[in-house]
This record gives C-alpha cells, structure tokens and sequence, in this order.
C-alpha cells in the first residue's frame, strides 16, 4: 500500500464571533479550510500553524485537536489531514497567493455550506458542537538530559544535553504561536533549561518555580503532589494560556486525573514532548498531543 500523504490544517475563527475562515484555491477551483502538506520531520500542530499563516495572512494560537480527515487520493495513495481549533490573531496579508486567490470569513453553519468537501463539512459540525473555550494549558516534559546514574552532582542540577537543547528548541518554534501569558516550571534545571528558548522567544518572558509539578522524592508522596498540582492548575487557568513544564512521574497521573481516566498508560510522554489541554469553563474538553 503507497505511504499516506500527510497534511494539516486549522479552523480559524475570531474571538467573540462565530466567524470562521475558509479559502478559495483557484488550482481546484474549492473552498476549503486553510491547509497544506507537512514539510519532512514537521509535526502536525507545526504544520499547520504554518500552513493556516501562509494562505490566510492570519496566526492562528493553537487550541483543540480536531478530528483528522482521511481520503484517498485519484492515484490511489492515501492522505491524512489534522485539524486543529485556532484562535485568530492580528490578521496581515495572505502569504501564498498562488495558491489562495479569495479569503472570507463566514458564521459556521454558512462556512459549512460553502465549504466543497464533505470532510471538511464534518470538522465544522464539530466544532458548532463545541462550548467555548475559557483556557489552554500546554505541558511539556522536560526535554533530554542524560542518564542520572552518570550525573555525579546533585540531580536537581543536572542540565538538558545537546539532544535536549535540541528538544527545547522545538518546543519554542511551536509553542512561540501559542502565545503564552504565563511560563512556569518544576525547580530542577533541566526542566527550567527546557523553557529559556521560549521565554527568550517571548522576549525574555520569567519563568516561575512551582514544586507542585517536580517529582515527589518518596513515590508514596505522588498522590498528595497530584492533589497539589490539579490545585495549582485551577488557580493559573484563569490566566488563559499557560506553559507548564513538568517531569516523567509525575504527568502521565496528573493528565489522567484531568481527564477523569484511571489508566495513566495514555498519557505517558516523551522527554520534549507534551500536550494542549484545553476548557470550558470546569469542562475539559481534550487533552491533544503537540
């Protein structure tokens, strides 16, 4: 079977409307939502915040992972499309005019009638499903740094390595779009060290130290720090957007309390790697995978 196609793409909408944007494609003559293949390597949240602000002009700040869109292609090879919910930004001028000659911002259930393809049609009838958005909470775990049994000093000061800087690195190329008001961190230096290309980013944004989210020093103390750091979450979403930097023992528990689940087993991440998690009010409504 011919390797699947990948792409991405996003919903963007405008704060306080029920405005969408979709895009005219004179290649294919459609209107569809703003998307484009991934480049090699590139994730799919990455690809299509780049894609959405190539033909739409417009940043999108990364909310939701949507359903995916699976066709086949007229040659017989298979594509798969990520969606994800946006916020729109300041909007500028479209990018990529080749390839998008007509932009327009429509309420959903008009977008949906516009829209050429029935998958597209399905995304949106998902987001009309969904409640409002009140705050994202984007948790990393901290990036490479090493193996602790050949770390001789303390391991609270044990630094991220060229692969973790590496790692560090590409969190802020994705997390820079998601446009931050807050950056914190469990104290150990590799979880800090995982945050600086960020917060430099962000034009040298703090990063606040909190205990709640480091691994308890005797594993029977992990209940009483997840109590901790779900209480520590509640306090920051009203911030909005949030970035939490945290460590392996501690988040696949604490994701899985979030989201009402026994099994941690989903929720395990890699070092460099995290999640969106994203609510209504008390809701959650997903924890996405970035």
């Amino acid at each position: 079977m011919p390797e699947t196609e990948r792409a991405a793409g996003g919903v963007l909408y405008r704060a306080g409307t029920a405005e969408v944007c979709l895009v005219h494609r004179p290649r294919y003559d459609d209107w569809s939502l703003p998307k484009g293949k991934l480049t090699s390597g590139e994730s799919p949240l990455l690809g299509a915040l780049r894609e959405v602000e190539e033909e739409t002009g417009t940043p999108g700040v990364p909310q939701l992972r949507l359903p995916d869109v699976d066709y086949v292609l007229p040659g017989g090879r298979p594509k798969n499309v990520a969606y994800w919910l946006m916020l729109a930004g300041e909007g500028g001028p479209v990018q990529d005019a080749d390839e998008v000659d007509e932009l327009v911002w429509l309420p959903l259930a008009e977008a949906r009638e516009r829209l050429t393809y029935a998958g597209e049609r399905d995304v949106l009838d998902h987001v009309a499903g969904l409640p409002p958005v009140t705050s994202v909470i984007a948790m990393v775990r901290h990036a490479h740094a090493g193996e602790r049994k050949k770390w001789n000093g303390r391991d609270a000061l044990r630094p991220i390595d060229p692969e973790g800087a590496k790692q560090a690195e590409r969190i802020a190329a994705t997390l820079t779009f998601f446009r931050p008001r807050r950056l914190v961190s469990a104290p150990p230096l590799r979880c800090t060290q995982t945050l600086e290309p960020l917060a430099a980013a962000l034009g040298n944004q703090p990063v606040i130290l909190d205990g709640a989210f480091a691994e308890p020093a005797d594993p029977a103390g992990l209940p009483a720090k997840l109590s901790a750091a779900r209480s520590r979450i509640a306090q920051l979403r009203p911030d909005g957007r949030v970035v939490i930097c945290s460590q392996g023992k501690v988040m696949p528990s604490l994701l899985a309390s979030l989201a009402g689940r026994d099994d941690p087993e989903p929720f395990k991440t890699r070092k460099g790697d995290g999640w969106l998690l994203t609510w209504s009010g008390e809701r959650l409504l997903g924890a996405s995978r970035l």
